[in-house]
């Protein structure tokens, strides 16, 4: 059955006429529903939605004519069950989720749930993915602030255009992801800093601290050494990502590889010579070993055919570094 709050939230989206609201609730029901079991019942539901947003002609956000090209809207279908990182960050993740469910709740008692999240780590990582599941279990459309567009091709003008997107955030609830977030969020006090990037970082400070909307606000960085010291103070939840372990590893390969995977699969190897390759490095290893296989008409990979693309990944990686 659905939660208390969620019923209040559906009966108040109904009469204030917010229908995006209203959706995503009935969204949030239908997956509260799946993981009960009621998998029949989820799917009706979601159905229903579905045939009503159709009538009601697709949704298009208000974009200024400025920020057109610099927003990517998406609809994941990632669940958190795709992720492959430590458990304490999939714990942390989940109580972002509750949270937002609960929100309501936490209102009341004058709190306010995690929405604003800083997530750093190498390339790769799965930082992009996690705004992607996050999208997904709470039934929000994912909007991708291309950052480093952003700044480039609006110099001058870059803190009106942020100034423009934070009306977004606060009229059109989804998740909006800062992608190479230190295009903007670089430290002030460094000796190559110019004005106008001074600025723009001041402009984004004041906006995160005046925004109160329901939307989940995500950045997310590859450097997080080149932050200003002040950011980190302005997000609910700081997390960093790190390559996979080796049980990481071996979990992520054998989802990736699925029915493909010989029976006798030699591990140690391709444990020993993945290590230090990202999340997205091995999917792309997987990838090439799949349609590696599918062109030779095999029915099965062993793990001398993942080693090729493993070690033409890494020599990639090795490459790019030096």
């Amino acid at each position: 059955m659905p939660t208390a709050d969620q019923i209040k939230s559906l009966i108040h989206s109904h009469f204030t006429e917010d229908q995006e609201r209203f959706y995503t609730i009935a969204l949030q029901m239908a997956a509260h529903e799946a993981r009960q079991g009621h998998s029949s019942l989820a799917m009706d539901i979601r159905r229903i939605v579905d045939e009503e947003r159709k009538k009601s002609g697709p949704k298009l956000l208000s974009f200024p004519k400025e920020l057109q090209g610099l927003v990517l809207t998406e609809e994941p279908m990632t669940g958190i069950q795709s992720l492959v990182i430590p458990t304490e960050i999939q714990n942390r993740l989940k109580r972002v989720v509750h949270e937002y469910r609960q929100q309501e709740k936490l209102k009341s008692h004058g709190l306010s749930h995690r929405r604003k999240l800083l997530l750093m780590g190498p390339p790769g990582t799965g930082k992009t993915m996690t705004a992607r599941v996050l999208a997904h279990e709470l039934g929000l459309s994912l909007h991708t602030i291309q950052v480093d567009r952003l700044v480039t091709k609006f110099m001058g003008e870059t803190a009106a255009k942020l100034r423009q997107i934070f009306d977004l955030i606060r009229q059109e609830h989804g998740v909006y992801l800062f992608d190479e977030f230190d295009a903007i969020g670089g430290d002030r006090s460094t000796d190559n800093d110019v004005g106008e990037m001074r600025r723009v970082l001041n402009a984004f400070l004041q906006f995160i601290d005046q925004d109160t909307s329901d939307s989940l606000i995500v950045a997310a960085t590859n450097t997080p050494r080149l932050l200003d010291p002040a950011l980190f103070r302005r997000f609910d939840d700081v997390i960093t990502y790190d390559h996979p372990s080796s049980g990481e590893r071996k979990t992520l390969i054998r989802n990736l590889l699925t029915r493909f995977m010989a029976k006798n699969f030699a591990w140690n190897q391709v444990l020993a010579v993945s290590e230090g390759l990202s999340h997205a490095e091995i999917d792309h290893a997987c990838r090439d070993a799949v349609k590696n296989a599918i062109l030779s008409d095999k029915t099965k990979i062993s793990a001398s055919d993942l080693l090729v693309t493993l070690r033409e990944r890494k020599s990639t990686t090795t490459a790019q570094k030096g």
